[in-house]
């Protein structure tokens, strides 16, 4: 097994013992929930501008539901987990390293939100309590790494933008990705590549995101 599928399945294994843990809290799995909520509704709100301009609001809708938001990747999750060990054969280099970061980022974002919602009392959270939390939490260094991790993920599928024959090879993996189950993780790849194709360069959009982020995180540790 290469180092890549090795690290896709260490990162779904920290899932599933994060999802463990929320599974034998039932207090603990509704504050995850409330404080997901809440961090979308904050990207919501740092991104208003991106989220409204025709040209940027694709690939922000991409990173609040794909990257960033809290829906349910389970599916997704337990796709990768089953293919792990024969992704090299169905996606290029290039893809499976995409994957990895995905699943690098999933796996932290993880823990970083247990962690946050065992800081936090119960009831509804609100800006101190958020930043309460998050400096109790700390983790300067990790929270850092899921930003360049973010944004790792958006630059690969920049890259893969200027690649059309990897689009064309995307096209051609529809039927057997579906026929193998990997309906879930055919979808994301394929909406990551013509969100970002269709935005014409992403170096402006991942510029805001970093700095945005960067100074968030700033800002909350500084108090």
């Amino acid at each position: 097994m290469s180092a890549d599928a090795a690290s896709i399945l260490a990162c779904l294994e920290q899932v599933e013992q994060q999802r463990a843990l929320r599974a034998a809290d039932p207090a603990l799995a509704a504050r995850v929930t409330a404080l997901k909520a809440w961090q979308r509704a904050r990207f919501m709100h740092t991104y208003a501008d991106l989220l409204a301009d025709p040209r940027h609001a694709p690939a922000a809708r991409f990173f609040l539901d794909e990257l960033y938001g809290p829906g349910d990747f389970s599916t997704r999750d337990d796709q990768f987990a089953r293919i792990v060990p024969a992704l090299a054969r169905l996606f290029s280099a290039e893809v499976v390293a995409t994957v990895r970061d995905l699943a690098l980022l999933h796996a932290l974002s993880e823990q970083l939100d247990t962690a946050m919602a065992q800081a936090l009392p119960a009831g509804a959270i609100d800006p101190a309590l958020y930043a309460a939390a998050w400096r109790a939490v700390g983790r300067p260094a990790d929270r850092e790494r899921q930003i360049a991790l973010l944004l790792a993920v958006g630059r690969a599928l920049d890259r893969h933008t200027r690649r059309p024959l990897l689009r064309q090879a995307l096209r051609l993996m529809r039927q057997p990705a579906a026929a193998a189950g990997l309906g879930a993780l055919q979808r994301f790849l394929e909406t990551g590549f013509d969100t970002f194709r269709a935005m014409g360069g992403a170096e402006e959009f991942l510029g805001l995101i970093a700095q945005r982020e960067r100074a968030l995180a700033a800002q909350l540790f500084g108090g």
